[in-house]
């Protein structure tokens, strides 16, 4: 009996690994009722965007300020506009999916000083921000 069981434990434990693998590749990031906060920096002659500073420093910092209330974020790269040839309406665009919108206020003004002082470091456009709440997540299999 016990051979048996050694010998069907490993067979078991694949299973269940492969069980969890799938699981989380499944589940979706995005949920109805999250809010995502949109940050985009529109682009313009003589506008500048260091997206390697910016990936590598500005959004893990405003991460960092932003603590369990952040999912996750993510980051976009402008590289064309409508068609290949036309230059991008955005250098780059940044969100951030938060839980509770109260929370990402309260972060964002208590470090705000160090949000606006970076700027400099990277780029030397204003950026739009836009907060909306996610109302609809369809995925596509």
């Amino acid at each position: 009996m016990t051979n048996t069981i050694k010998f069907f434990l490993p067979f078991l434990a694949l299973i269940a690994l492969i069980g969890c693998k799938t699981a989380q590749l499944e589940s979706p990031h995005l949920q109805n009722g999250m809010f995502k906060v949109t940050i985009l920096y529109p682009n313009g002659e003589g506008s500048t965007f260091d997206m390697d500073y910016y990936e590598t420093k500005h959004m893990p910092m405003v991460a960092g300020f932003l603590g369990e209330n952040l999912k996750f974020y993510e980051i976009d790269k402008g590289i064309s506009g409508r068609t290949p040839s036309d230059k991008p309406p955005f250098a780059a665009v940044g969100y951030f999916y938060i839980k509770n919108i109260e929370e990402y206020g309260k972060a964002i003004s208590e470090h705000r000083d160090a949000v606006i002082n970076d700027f400099k470091n990277y780029t030397n456009i204003q950026p739009v921000v836009q907060i909306s709440e996610i109302k609809q997540v369809v995925y596509n299999n």
